[in-house]
C-alpha cells in the first residue's frame, strides 16, 4: 500500500481548514470591507455615514458588518439584535468607548474604567427626577438673565441664539458662575473654541491630533481654562446650603480615587456632554414650532392663558412643549450607539463593535408609525409625568448606562423655549434647514443658516 504523499496531506489539510473557515464565516453577517488595507470602506463611509448605514441595511439586511479605519462595526436594526445590544452580558459599553474618551479628553483607559461607574451613579443621583425641582428656580433665573442681554429686538442665527442662552446657563448651573467668561471678547473665544471642539469631536475620537490642529488647539484651550478655574470652583460653597455643583462632585470623586491631574479632563468631558446635544435639540424644537403656525399658535394660547404677556418673570410648565421636545428627541437623535463584543455573541465575533442607530430606528414605521409626523397622542403611552419612555425610544441611550442628565436636559430645553416665546414675538427668516448626515456621534446639526427675528412683546 502506497503512503499518501506529505504534499497531498498538506493540501487536504489546507482545504479542510478553508472549508471550516468558510462555514464559520457563512454564519457571520455580510461584511462590507472594501479593498484598501486598514482603511477598508472608511473613505466612502466618512462622506455621509448616516446615509451609508441605511443604504447598507436596505442592501444587506437587518444585520451587517462594516470594516473601516481598522474597526469591524456590526450594525443591528431589528428586535433580536437590539435586545442583544441592550441586555446581553457579552457586550460592554465601557470597553467600546475607552479609546474615544482617551483621544477626546485625555483620560487614560485605566482611570476611565476605575471611575466610570462611580461617576455615573453620582450623576444619575444628582440629576434624577427626584432632584429636578432643585434646578427649576435657578434655571428660570439664569435664563431670564441671559434673555435680558438679547435686548428688545434683533435678528440672528437661531443656532447662535440658542448657544448664547444655553452655554452660560448650563455652565453656571452645573459648573460654577466663575467658569464662564463675562466680557464679550472672552465669551466669543469660549464659543469659538467649544464649537470647534464639538464640531470635530467625532474626528478627534478617531484620528491623531496632529491631523486636527484646530481641534487640538481648542481642546488644549478648554483644558487650560478648566485647570485654571478648578481650584477656585472647589473652594466655592453654595449660598443656600452645602450642596456641591456637578463639577465639584465630579472633581471630588476623581481626586479621591485618582489624582487632581485628571480633573480638567473630566471637566472637559462633562462640559461636552452637557452642551453638545442640548443645543441642537433646542434648536430643532424651536425651529419646528416657528415653522408650523398651528403648533406655534396652540403653544402661545397655552402660555398666554396661564402667564399673560411677556412683562414678568415666570415659572414654567407646558405639556405641549414637552410633546414637541419629545418629537425632536425622536427625530434629532444620535447617529449611533456602540458596545464592544467581549464574547462571541449572536453570530458576531468578539472584538467587533456592535452598533445600533437610534437615528434610523426612530424613523422605522415598524416601531414608530408615521415617524415624521407630529403626533402628540403617541406620547400619552409613554406616561411622561412618570418619566417613562416608549419602547425602542433611545434618544438618551439604552441599557445600563442611559444618559444620566436626560431629565435635566429636557427640563432646560423646555424652559428655554417657553421663556423665549413668552418674552418675544418670533419668526423665522429662512426655511427649515436639513439635518446634516456627516456625523454619527451626537444630535445632527443643521446643514445651513436659519435666522430668527425677535421682538419683545408689549
Amino acid at each position: 500500500m502506497e503512503l499518501i504523499s506529505p504534499v497531498v496531506i498538506i493540501i487536504l489539510g489546507c482545504l479542510a481548514l478553508f472549508l471550516l473557515l468558510q462555514r464559520k464565516n457563512f454564519r457571520r453577517p455580510p461584511c462590507i470591507k472594501g479593498w484598501i488595507p486598514w482603511i477598508g470602506v472608511g473613505l466612502e463611509f466618512g462622506k455621509a455615514p448616516l446615509e451609508f448605514i441605511e443604504k447598507a441595511r436596505i442592501k444587506y439586511g437587518p444585520i451587517y458588518t462594516v470594516f473601516a479605519m481598522g474597526n469591524r462595526m456590526t450594525f443591528v436594526t431589528e428586535e433580536e439584535g437590539i435586545n442583544v445590544f441592550l441586555k446581553s452580558k457579552k457586550v460592554d459599553f465601557e470597553q467600546a468607548v475607552e479609546n474615544l474618551v482617551y483621544r477626546t479628553a485625555s483620560i487614560p483607559k485605566n482611570v476611565f474604567l476605575a471611575l466610570h461607574e462611580k461617576l455615573y451613579i453620582m450623576l444619575k443621583g444628582k440629576m434624577g427626577t427626584v432632584n429636578l425641582h432643585q434646578f427649576a428656580g435657578q434655571l428660570t433665573e439664569e435664563l431670564h438673565e441671559q434673555l435680558e442681554s438679547l435686548g428688545t429686538h434683533g435678528t440672528m442665527d437661531l443656532n447662535n441664539l440658542v448657544r448664547h442662552l444655553l452655554y452660560p446657563v448650563t455652565v453656571n448651573m452645573l459648573f460654577n458662575k466663575s467658569l464662564f467668561p463675562t466680557n464679550k471678547k472672552k465669551i466669543k473665544e469660549f464659543h469659538q473654541h467649544f464649537q470647534a471642539y464639538d464640531e470635530d469631536f467625532e474626528y478627534g475620537s478617531q484620528l491623531p491630533e496632529s491631523l486636527l490642529r484646530n481641534w487640538s488647539k481648542s481642546k488644549k484651550w478648554l483644558l487650560e481654562l478648566l485647570e485654571k478655574n478648578i481650584p477656585n470652583i472647589k473652594a466655592c460653597t453654595s449660598a443656600k446650603d452645602n450642596s456641591m455643583t456637578l463639577l465639584q462632585a465630579t472633581v471630588d470623586i476623581v481626586e479621591t480615587v485618582t489624582s487632581k491631574e485628571n480633573s480638567p479632563s473630566y471637566g472637559l468631558l462633562l462640559l461636552w456632554a452637557s452642551l453638545s446635544n442640548a443645543v441642537p435639540v433646542a434648536f430643532w424644537t424651536l425651529a419646528y414650532v416657528l415653522s408650523h403656525p398651528d403648533v406655534y399658535k396652540a403653544i402661545m394660547e397655552g402660555i398666554s392663558s396661564v402667564f399673560g404677556t411677556g412683562k414678568h418673570k415666570i415659572k414654567v410648565n407646558s405639556l405641549l412643549i414637552k410633546w414637541v421636545c419629545w418629537k425632536h428627541s425622536l427625530e434629532s437623535t444620535p447617529g449611533v450607539m456602540t458596545r464592544k463584543v467581549v464574547e462571541p455573541n449572536y453570530i458576531v465575533p468578539s472584538g467587533d463593535l456592535l452598533m445600533l442607530s437610534p437615528f434610523w430606528l426612530h424613523r422605522n414605521p415598524k416601531y414608530f408609525p408615521e415617524p415624521e409626523l407630529f403626533k402628540p397622542e403617541r406620547w400619552k403611552k409613554a406616561n411622561l409625568e412618570k418619566h417613562c419612555f416608549l419602547d425602542c425610544f433611545m434618544a438618551f441611550g439604552g441599557g445600563k448606562f442611559q444618559c444620566p442628565g436626560r431629565w435635566f436636559a429636557l427640563l432646560e430645553i423646555q424652559m428655554c423655549i417657553i421663556l423665549i416665546l413668552y418674552k418675544y414675538d418670533c419668526s423665522l427668516l429662512d426655511p427649515l434647514p436639513k439635518q446634516s448626515s456627516l456625523h454619527l456621534v451626537g444630535v445632527p446639526q443643521p446643514e445651513g443658516q436659519c435666522r430668527i427675528e425677535y421682538k419683545q412683546r408689549i
